[in-house]
């Protein structure tokens, strides 16, 4: 069986990156092109060194005989490059946020410009799958979620769609500095970032109507006010999201039995989802550091009658290109799991 071609738009850049190592050992996926327009006509192994010697020329374009294409440009990069592609029949995953809103005027709002292919909005589909699925499998573009998003969105899903909760949350998350990209900026300096945790955009970021828009077609009418308020710690890798919302009254039991029930809600909610697990211990972001995994732990505050929920994610990962890859195999039909099956990096 051939294997099937695969490229990589901007490869140079952290989730770039990580796209070409996952899919450097994928099974049934070959990356025949990358392309990277600071580091044109050098080998990825020269600009990457820990991606050792092989055969791997960054070019400006990608080559024509290709299936499927990630574009992992910046954002207002994409919109310039994925219409392109889908006209030449390429199945694309856009990693950047171009696509991730179905409301034209958002863009102008959160991103500063004005959407230039607005038809694309709402033929593009929303790369959760584990919301998602099916009109994943049957997309031509697919538009991967933002890291924040993945680990706010997972977290608070089963519990919006059950309508165990009030429609006032709140997402507190954490960060590492490889979520700021590898663009030189005084916020992400060593000097500056080390051995310090600084709350940012408590205005609004970027991420919030993507977990807004989410969460809202899972609410069944229920208005939801979300306050997102992201912080950058000291670490390369990880987000840990802390979400808050108080629950409504008469849906769960009272006491310790409230707990189990929500457990249960939860574990049926991701039953058959191969890459989030109900945990039963609030979990830390070593574990699911260079894995494909979200970890989720619901609780409840028995004082205040509030629902907990805590979750972890590599945001490179699941918060980037491993779950890009995770959309590539529904797409192209191939087993979900596939060049994903790898374990945490620990210690």
């Amino acid at each position: 069986m051939a294997r099937i071609k695969a490229g990589i738009v901007n490869v140079t850049g952290y989730v770039g990156i990580e796209l070409a190592r996952i899919l450097h050992q994928h099974p049934l996926v070959e990356l025949i092109s990358v392309t990277g327009r600071s580091a044109a006509g050098k080998n990825l192994g020269d600009v990457f060194p820990h991606f050792g010697s092989g055969d791997y020329a960054i070019k400006t374009d990608l080559d024509s005989d290709i299936d499927v294409a990630f574009s992992a440009m910046p954002h207002k990069g994409s919109v310039d490059v994925v219409p392109g592609l889908l006209e030449r029949g390429i199945k694309t995953i856009d990693v950047s946020a171009d696509f991730r809103l179905k409301d034209a005027g958002e863009y102008l709002n959160w991103y500063g410009f004005a959407h230039p292919v607005p038809e694309l909005l709402g033929k593009a589909v929303y790369g959760l799958p584990e919301l998602h699925r099916s009109e994943i499998v049957a997309a031509s573009l697919v538009a991967n979620p933002g890291c924040y998003s993945t680990g706010a969105i997972l977290a608070l899903a089963p519990a919006v769609r059950e309508g165990i909760i009030c429609g006032d949350i709140i997402v507190d998350s954490k960060s590492g500095i490889s979520g700021a990209g590898r663009t030189l900026s005084l916020a992400s300096h060593y000097s500056e970032c080390n051995e310090s945790t600084a709350a940012y955009a408590l205005e609004g970021h970027r991420h919030l109507p993507e977990i807004r828009q989410e969460l809202e077609m899972l609410a069944s009418g229920l208005t939801l006010m979300v306050t997102f308020v992201p912080h950058l710690v000291p670490m390369t890798r990880g987000i840990l999201s802390s979400c808050y919302a108080r629950l409504k009254d008469g849906k769960l039991a009272r006491g310790s039995k409230a707990k189990e029930e929500l457990r249960q809600l939860f574990s049926e909610f991701y039953e058959g989802a191969p890459f989030v697990r109900v945990v039963d211990e609030p979990p830390q972001t070593k574990r699911a550091w260079g894995s494909n995994f979200c970890f989720i732990y619901p609780t409840i505050d028995l004082r205040t009658e509030r629902l907990v929920v805590i979750s972890c994610i590599d945001n490179l990962v699941k918060g980037g290109a491993g779950q890009a890859v995770q959309n590539m195999n529904l797409m192209l039909g191939l087993p979900e799991t596939s060049g994903l099956e790898t374990l945490a990096v620990y210690p």
